[in-house]
């Protein structure tokens, strides 16, 4: 579903580029990697939350990456509603490739 979005050009991807959209408000969804350094969740997590933007850590850089067509990334926003509303669905009900967040994160939905 990740790859769809990012063919859709509905892909943000990396944390800088993930945080420049969702102060512009035009990010609906972020994963954010389980591996990410703390510099970059320290960074963008209080963000995500303080916009109220749904957001999820899972998975690893690698994987993460390799899911939109790049190389390790430690965050992906997806900018299409109704796209960050299918990801997130199938986040919710995947296995343990996608586990829950740890504390502090927000979690699907």
């Amino acid at each position: 579903m990740l790859g769809l979005a990012a063919r859709a050009g509905s892909v943000v991807p990396g944390t800088a580029q993930v945080r420049q959209m969702a102060r512009a408000g035009r990010v609906r969804y972020v994963i954010v990697a389980a591996d990410a350094s703390a510099n970059s969740r320290e960074k963008l997590l209080p963000l995500l939350a303080a916009r109220r933007i749904p957001f999820t850590v899972a998975s690893d850089r690698e994987a993460l990456g390799q899911a939109v067509g790049r190389g390790p990334l430690s965050a992906v926003g997806i900018t299409d509603g109704a796209l960050a509303a299918r990801v997130a669905e199938l986040l919710a009900g995947a296995g343990e490739e996608f586990a829950d967040p740890p504390a502090g994160g927000r979690g699907v939905g």
